[in-house]
């Protein structure tokens, strides 16, 4: 009996954690495509390219957070998240075909992106 409520509730915790991670992504989609509408020079050619930039950021700042500790979110975490958040902006485009943006569009893009995501309601950081 045991054995079996094991089971369900590992089964239950993994189907839980994948819809958190599609959660995120979608999350980070709606965020970056907004992002880039609102910043000038920076551009996202098509919905292939948005997803694809979605699923680098999100790996991008799990790697970050993983083995420094630190986020890549603009607000909420300083300086050096706005800094994170800009240079993980602009490192994307060298992962992503159809996705581009300048230094100063990262720059700006790293606020607009910690605006709307401080705004979208989910997990807060």
């Amino acid at each position: 009996m045991s054995d079996n409520n094991t089971n369900a509730q590992t089964s239950s915790n993994s189907k839980g954690m994948v819809w958190q991670i599609i959660g995120r992504l979608v999350t980070a989609a709606v965020v970056l495509a907004i992002t880039a509408f609102f910043t000038p020079g920076f551009q996202i050619n098509n919905i292939w390219s948005l997803a694809a930039a979605a699923v680098v950021l999100t790996a991008i700042d799990y790697l970050i957070t993983k083995f420094t500790g630190l986020h890549a979110s603009s607000f909420g975490k300083g300086f050096v998240g706005f800094v994170l958040s800009a240079v993980v902006l602009y490192v994307t485009q060298y992962f992503v075909a159809g996705y581009t943006v300048s230094w100063m569009a990262a720059i700006v893009g790293a606020l607009v992106y910690g605006v709307v995501d401080y705004f979208l309601p989910g997990e807060q950081q």
